[in-house]
Parts: C-alpha cells; structure tokens; sequence
C-alpha cells in the first residue's frame, strides 16, 4: 500500500510539474526568439501569427501596418509580435530566410518580402529559392549565407514547433490571425477594426 502511495504521488508530482511548464510556456508570453516592435511595457500586446506565402496577409502588411504602427505602436500604446505560420515551402523559406538578418533591419525585409510576393512565391521550390535569392542578395545578402540559413534544421524545426504551439493552445488554422491580449481575432483586419478593437480595452 505505501508503495502504491507513493506511486501515485510521484505521478501526481510529474502531473504538475508538466502543467506548470506548460504554463510557463504559454503562447501569450514573450520567447526569447520573438520580433516585436513597441514598448516592452506596452498596455496592448498584439500577436500576429502568419505565413508569407498568404495574400491576405500581405494585404495587412501592405494596407493596415503603417498607419497600425503610426497611431498605437510608435505612440507606446502596443507592443506587436511577428510570429511565422508557415502553410507551405515558401512561406518556410521566407520566414526562415527573414530569421537570419539582423533585428534591426527584420521588419524592413519582412514587408519587403510582402509586398514583393507575387515574384518570389511560387510552387517551383528551386524558383522560390532563386527569387528569394535575387531579393536578398540585393541587400547583401551572400549565397554561403543564404544556402546556410535555409539548411538549419534547428531554425527549420523551431518555427515548426511554434506553428503546432499554436495549433495547440489557439486552434489556430488560417492566417492572418491576430492574438489581442488574449482574445483571438482570426483574419485580416482593416484600421478600423484595429481602432475599434484598441479603443474598447483602453477604455476598460
């Protein structure tokens, strides 16, 4: 019996020791691996989960970021997190490529990247590579580095990890989705959405 008792304790020790983890580890804080612009100590933190083969999500970055960024995040209002959702191999190449960049040069690539999709996105996985290429070796970027940085199972794994993280946690599944201090907002959203949205928490 006492055996069986401390059995049990063991197990019910390991159970929460792992949930503990889990919530230490939710999606909702932020990872050391996080790009963010904003204030650290901003009242709103948004997260957006996307992939950078998504149209859609190029029409948020290209339409809505700028003026999103001009009245809640350069105004500390927000702290906004990019996190990669990749559907497919270019939008993996993408976010992987993005990853291997300096920070303070990420979010101009990023969009970049959005608003040159048409021509480097495509089924053709060698032609992806070739485009992206083009695109990055304009800003410097060398092949040794570029080659390397999409040969990183590490990075690979990694961005593949958060994707089921937040399958997991948010039942994510489309992209764009936009996490709002905690409430999920599932597709693109105009600024006046944003404002709406922004507006009713700062005035709680």
């Amino acid at each position: 019996m006492m055996k069986i008792r401390i059995l049990l304790t063991s197990i019910i020790l390991s159970l929460l020791f792992i949930n503990a983890k889990a919530a230490e580890n939710s999606i909702l804080d932020v990872k050391d691996n996080d790009f963010y612009i904003g204030e650290e100590n901003a009242p709103i933190t948004i997260i957006e989960y996307a992939s950078m083969s998504c149209s859609h999500c190029a029409d948020f970055h290209n339409d809505t970021l700028a003026e999103l960024k001009k009245e809640f995040i350069d105004t500390g209002k927000v702290k906004f997190i990019f996190r990669d959702f990749p559907f497919n191999y270019p939008a993996l190449a993408g976010s992987m490529i993005l990853r291997c960049v300096p920070e303070d040069v990420r979010y101009d690539y990023m969009n970049g990247l959005y608003k040159l999709q048409n021509s480097w996105v495509n089924r053709d996985h060698s032609k992806t590579r070739s485009e992206l290429y083009k695109i990055m070796q304009s800003g410097g970027m060398q092949q040794e580095d570029f080659d390397a940085c999409l040969s990183n199972v590490d990075l690979e794994n990694q961005l593949l990890e958060g994707v089921m993280e937040a399958q997991r946690e948010y039942k994510i599944g489309s992209t764009p989705s936009f996490i709002v201090n905690g409430v999920l907002y599932s597709g693109n959203k105009n600024i006046k959405e944003f404002r709406q949205i922004i507006d009713k928490i700062l005035s709680q």
